[in-house]
């Protein structure tokens, strides 16, 4: 249960005074909807304010505060909206206008009543050699002017919602700030010159100078390494989980794996070594393995993990791969079936799709023992699926399953002789840091190199407006039998967006090669988009126009050109991930980077990597200098954690001191029992990470 201290931060907005349903929705846009959420919504510029006492001392453009007297009101004639509503004022024998678009007379009336003193705040501007305020931001009498703010934060809004309105929110979120507990060791705040938490926070809402929004300020820096320690504690709990679990050891005698050896028509890679050495180390010690296999486009994950799946099959056990989708568990299963045709392995397939008498009939050969690998989505969870001695469970495209359904898998082994051994793989190359912050709960093993055999892919960037020629040499590499992707950024065309949809290019490409082309996007039916799919991977389509649901696990090897359209809308590793659905055959393959006019700089040097290397992670610390951490993976993910106060690329060495410490704190105070312990668990409750202290609970 969250400690009640911190009941006051976890209430919603809408109880904040002055903040009703219709501001609370709006908050919880741009924010969040509970108290905490505003305290974390940090400001982003800062609004200086100057009292003026003459029009001839402001500079124009400069946000001024001035005591102005009213004279009188001018409203728009009727039915015309475009004319302002003004209200003239003199200041000092000087006059200005008050502007006001699509104004209520009647309020401004009572706001600004003539012959009366009125404190008025706002940008001053110059109209047709008229002095001029349009929607000032304070209207105050002079007995109220101490409510404006000389120095005020300015944070991110949505429409209808004023930053005076944010403003008032956060001042009154800040009074609810219970006393803390110190969770940071006394000689670390020293060190860093670090404020208390209270402090920290009251400090960042109320900057005094632009260089108070640094990340770098002491205050914001505390606040981050609060954030970054939440997270390590959190993983360093569950990773201390894990490592108690017992296992089940599976040591088979290595005859199916060395058969295996010898039908690939390859060497394994010293990477691919290197990681089955590791796996077979883990699979072989007293607690469950919890590893995560990172490797890019075709560096041959799928045999290694097919090496650790044999060690189950060896003793009798069974081994099960979970896919994301049902394109990818079919293709898994035809690439796997393939590999080991010609050893004794019964191999299934299980998808929402299959059902009746072959679901029954292959259920009940599950459970008797007679599978002994089962590739699937997420139909392998549901309760009906019950294995005979699961001991080894592979999970592809980790970040595409949550917590839960991790656990629903690790259920279906038998829990009284230990739990089962868990191999998450990726394709998607992520950071160092990044890896830190997602899967430091896991050991990990990286394939850097690529098998033997694989084609390098020549990228080549070109301007859109030469569409005409890459057509026509589209025509020529169809009638050489070759198939391509033309991958486009939408499904539908936007007004607001100058993008090629994926209909339209569909259709004009339709144009030039009828019945050749095919369609597939995120929109369409499993059904439907599978058999587009199967027609392209057996050739009955020579081009295929596609959205990003072609990213992912799609294995076509004729397919040998993929050309991305405004690919400068597109992050790194995205347009990696895109490229390697090329270079899988034997033909040499091309990569078409089509870029659209008005190239930001950013964008060229994203390109410019692109045509450099095919190194995944390379691309992938490239992508999070220029882009940052929280889109690195082109669209945000699941698997990676969105923080609020740090910033990967600023704070990437507080990281590394918060997983030094919460690796010191596993070793001194492992149940969080001590003074400081105790202050910690409060640190977990506050940034969320309820299902850590649950492990604590637990053992």
């Amino acid at each position: 249960m969250r400690p009640d201290l911190l009941y006051p931060l976890f209430a919603q907005t809408v109880s904040l005074p002055g903040i009703g349903g219709r501001f609370a929705a709006l908050l919880d846009k741009v924010a969040g909807s509970k108290i905490i959420d505003l305290l974390w919504h940090l400001p982003t510029e800062l609004k200086h304010r100057v009292w003026r006492s003459s029009l001839e001392d402001i500079q124009f453009g400069e946000l001024a505060i001035l005591d102005v007297t009213i004279e009188k009101h001018e409203p728009p004639p009727k039915r015309n909206r475009h004319t302002p509503y003004r209200v003239w004022c003199h200041l000092r024998g000087e006059r200005l206008s008050l502007v006001f678009f699509h104004a209520h007379g009647d309020y401004l009336l009572k706001q600004l009543p003539p012959g009366q003193n009125r404190i008025i705040s706002g940008k001053v501007e110059h109209f047709q050699s008229i002095v001029q305020i349009t929607h000032p931001d304070y209207i105050l009498s002079p007995d109220d002017k101490q409510q404006i703010a000389e120095c005020e934060a300015v944070y991110a809004l949505t429409a209808g919602l004023s930053n005076k309105t944010v403003r008032k929110a956060i001042n009154a979120s800040l009074e609810k700030m219970p006393s803390m507990p110190e969770w940071l060791d006394k000689p670390l705040l020293q060190h860093k010159g670090w404020p208390g938490w209270s402090a920290a926070i009251s400090a960042v809402h109320n900057p005094a100078e632009m260089s108070d929004l640094s990340p770098l300020t002491p205050s914001r820096q505390r606040l981050a390494y609060d954030e970054l320690l939440a997270n390590q504690l959190a993983l360093a709990l569950v990773r201390r989980r894990y490592q108690r679990r017992s296992g089940r050891v599976v040591e088979g005698n290595g005859k199916l794996r060395r058969k295996l050896l010898q039908l690939l028509p390859y060497e394994l890679t010293p990477a691919q070594q290197q990681a089955i050495g590791e796996i077979e180390t883990d699979l072989t010690a007293a607690h469950a393995m919890y590893r995560l296999l990172q490797g890019d486009v075709g560096s041959g994950k799928t045999v290694v993990a097919l090496m650790s799946m044999l060690s189950a099959v060896e003793m009798s056990q069974q081994a099960a791969l979970l896919a994301p989708t049902e394109i990818l568990a079919q293709q898994h299963y035809q690439g796997i079936s393939a590999l080991l045709k010609d050893l004794p392995v019964r191999v299934e397939l299980l998808t929402g799709r299959i059902k009746g008498k072959k679901r029954s009939s292959l259920l009940a050969a599950l459970a008797q023992g007679e599978i002994d690998i089962l590739i699937g989505t997420h139909a392998l969870l549901q309760d009906n699926v019950a294995f005979h001695d699961l001991t080894i469970s592979i999970i592809d495209e980790q970040h595409r399953f949550g917590v839960e359904q991790r656990m629903a898998l690790m259920a279906k082994g038998r829990n009284d002789e230990g739990g089962i051994n868990i191999l998450s793989m990726t394709a998607t190359p992520i950071p160092r840091t990044l890896t830190l912050t997602a899967y430091g709960d896991m050991d990990v093993s990286r394939l850097y190199d690529k098998p033997p055999g694989r084609q390098p892919i020549d990228t080549r960037i070109m301007p859109l407006e030469r569409l005409q020629d890459i057509i026509m040499a589209a025509e020529r590499a169809v009638q050489s039998g070759r198939q391509i992707y033309w991958v486009c950024p939408l499904v539908e065309e936007s007004e607001s967006i100058d993008l090629a949809a994926a209909e339209d290019r569909y259709q004009k490409l339709k144009e030039h090669f009828p019945d050749q082309v095919g369609l597939v996007h995120g929109k369409m039916k499993g059904a439907d988009k599978d058999a587009v799919m199967k027609a392209f991977a057996d050739g009955d389509i020579r081009i295929l126009v596609a959205t990003t649901v072609i990213e992912v696990g799609v294995d076509v090897p004729n397919a040998s050109i993929i050309l991305i359209e405004h690919a400068e809308r597109f992050g790194l590793a995205q347009l990696h991930q895109l490229r390697g659905r090329v270079g899988r055959g034997t033909e040499k393959s091309s990569c078409l980077l089509l870029y659209g006019p008005k190239l930001s700089e950013v964008a060229r040097k994203r390109l410019k990597i692109m045509r450099e290397t095919e190194d995944g992670f390379r691309i992938s610390e490239e992508d999070l200098k220029l882009r940052g951490s929280g889109e690195i993976l082109g669209t945000k993910q699941s698997g990676l954690p969105d923080f609020r106060l740090a910033n990967l690329d600023i704070h990437g060495e507080l990281l590394q001191m918060a997983r030094d410490d919460s690796a010191l704190i596993m070793t001194k105070d492992p149940k969080l029992q001590t003074e400081r312990g105790e202050a910690l668990r409060v640190l977990l409750y506050l940034f969320e990470k309820d299902h850590s202290i649950q492990y604590l609970k637990s053992g």
